[in-house]
């Protein structure tokens, strides 16, 4: 990963000691983050309320195989994503998706251009998280409540009452309107997040006995509940079999957002089936609500930072959206707090 970090004079050894530096949320941006600090000499102590590290960029087990049911693919357009994306495609944790690609309305199929180059984790997009996880003091099941100022430092608190020891400074990795609470010692901070809209996403994972006869892999979908579509079993890596992940458009989300996973799934089902104009029955039909999936529209600054206070937050939220703007905003933010130890 050297030819991705930081290269300021932080990378140098220094008479400062480094501040202790707590990472709330182990996604890619948190990860990304916190890898970057501990490989420049910074404590770094990662909490994340799941049972392993990934966040969106999950890759959950079924009956039938796995299924990445939250970020699909990631693309590479900045330079220095590029060659990270390089560096794990090296080490056999990302892969091209040559996948075919297009449209569905009404059953009528409109294949699209094979540009951009589209990546996924190996063997499932969790892989991904987990190699940056590699090295790096992640403590998983953990969910951060309180963060309260003691002197200098900040102290943090699960919601079971645990403490968690105190940091000179603090990220929130987490979907905007979650790391709200945890920045309201910097009430700046707080704010810009505040303000941050997140849509959520219904997803459904499904399995079928027989290959669904569309000429596509992975589809977006017009005039539908649905808005992605796409054959996860096409992917490299993945095991053989016919299992696909749907993903419903955010009005649909919204309308149904508080309804059972059991209920949602058989509507996303039938809905793909109008769409494809195909009768599909499928062995398994698992759904998964993703509350705050993307933000519309996101931040620009890239990370969120208040020096002062010792404060931060990053994600996909101040950095475009996508898999590589979470990337971009643990790098950003890695560079504002390595600045602590000038």
């Amino acid at each position: 990963m050297a030819s991705s970090q930081p290269s300021d004079s932080s990378r140098h050894s220094s008479t400062v000691t480094p501040p202790r530096v707590a990472v709330i949320g182990a996604g890619l941006s948190g990860l990304t983050l916190a890898r970057f600090l501990t490989e420049t000499g910074f404590p770094v102590k990662v909490f994340d309320k799941g049972r392993s590290p990934a966040g969106r960029m999950s890759t959950r087990r079924g009956d039938g195989g796995t299924y990445d049911h939250g970020a699909q693919y990631f693309t590479a357009r900045d330079p220095g994503f590029q060659r990270m994306v390089r560096t794990w495609v090296e080490r056999g944790i990302a892969a091209e998706w040559r996948g075919r690609f297009g449209s569905l309305e009404d059953g009528t199929v409109t294949p699209g251009s094979e540009d951009p180059v589209r990546y996924v984790g190996v063997p499932g997009m969790s892989a991904v998280a987990q190699g940056l996880a590699s090295g790096v003091d992640v403590r998983c099941g953990v969910r951060v409540e309180h963060v309260r100022r003691e002197g200098a430092a900040w102290a943090l608190a699960s919601d079971a009452g645990e403490a968690l020891g105190t940091f000179e400074v603090v990220v929130a990795a987490v979907p905007a309107p979650q790391a709200v609470p945890l920045l309201s010692g910097a009430p700046g901070l707080a704010a810009r997040a505040a303000g941050v809209v997140m849509e959520p996403c219904w997803a459904v994972m499904m399995e079928l006995e027989a290959p669904v006869p569309l000429p596509l892999d992975g589809v977006f979908v017009q005039g539908s509940p649905l808005s992605w579509a796409a054959r996860d079993s096409s992917k490299p890596g993945r095991s053989a079999g016919e299992r696909w992940v749907l993903h419903a458009a955010p009005e649909f989300t919204r309308e149904h957002l508080e309804e059972a996973p059991e209920a949602v799934a058989p509507l996303l089902v039938e809905a793909f089936s109008r769409a494809a104009r195909l009768e599909l029955r499928p062995r398994e039909a698992v759904a998964h609500r993703w509350r705050y999936a993307r933000a519309e529209p996101p931040l620009t600054e890239g990370a969120l930072f208040d020096a002062e206070r010792g404060l931060g937050a990053c994600g996909d939220w101040c950095a475009g959206s996508r898999v590589e703007g979470a990337w971009l905003s643990g790098v950003a933010l890695s560079r504002k707090i390595a600045l602590l130890q000038r």
